[in-house]
């Protein structure tokens, strides 16, 4: 804490970022009663400079975000929150604050799609709209979905035995989409699944 430099409000910038997929969620503000709090419960705490009291992110909204790290810059004076975060950062509903473009267009990540796609899923899920595929699928339940991911498996071999790049990418999209629509009947998070793949990179790499 002796580390950090609040100005002369007693205040220190802070960037909320997503764990996950590195989105700066908000820009917002921390005294160090904020800050302390933050790394004593895992929670985003922080300054309302307008309303001159301390807030809990969620705490109304229940829009809550887990704290996973607190990180200082170089020059002592500003911090980043990395979060994972329970529903929108922004009070209008966005994901992050920063949804509104002044000037070109912005470079999303083709890897959010996996996270557009899991909160689809897990939102069909709970609301089952009519109509919906993804809705039939949980209907019919497990054995159906497991069904489904065979069935897409092997449209992804006889792809790839053809040599058809374009069958391929769509088919592996099929497959990958049954996959997640089976993580979220079993409860198993994409998260999950990459720590798994990253626990395995390590392994291979500190063996070497």
């Amino acid at each position: 804490m002796t580390e950090i430099k609040f100005d002369q409000e007693g205040l220190v910038p802070v960037i909320i970022q997503n764990a996950e997929t590195k989105e700066v969620l908000t820009l917002a503000y921390a005294n160090e009663e904020a800050v302390q709090k933050t790394m004593d419960t895992n929670e985003t705490w922080l300054y309302s400079r307008s309303r001159s009291e301390l807030w809990n992110k969620g705490a109304t909204s229940g829009n809550t975000q887990q704290v996973t790290a607190v990180r200082l810059d170089c020059d002592g004076d500003s911090l980043i929150y990395e979060v994972i975060p329970n529903g929108p950062a922004c009070h209008t509903g966005e994901t992050s604050c920063f949804h509104n473009t002044l000037q070109g267009t912005p470079n999303e990540s083709k890897v959010d799609m996996f996270t557009e796609l899991t909160e689809l899923i897990r939102n069909r899920e709970e609301n089952m709209p009519e109509g919906a595929y993804t809705t039939y699928l949980f209907t019919e339940g497990v054995d159906k979905i497991c069904k489904k991911v065979g069935e897409e498996a092997a449209e992804v071999i006889i792809a790839a035995k053809n040599r058809d790049p374009k069958e391929l990418s769509m088919e592996t999209a099929d497959l990958f989409y049954h996959v997640l629509v089976l993580l979220q009947e079993q409860k198993v998070s994409l998260n999950d699944v990459i720590d798994v793949l990253k626990e395995r990179h390590a392994t291979k790499t500190t063996s070497k």
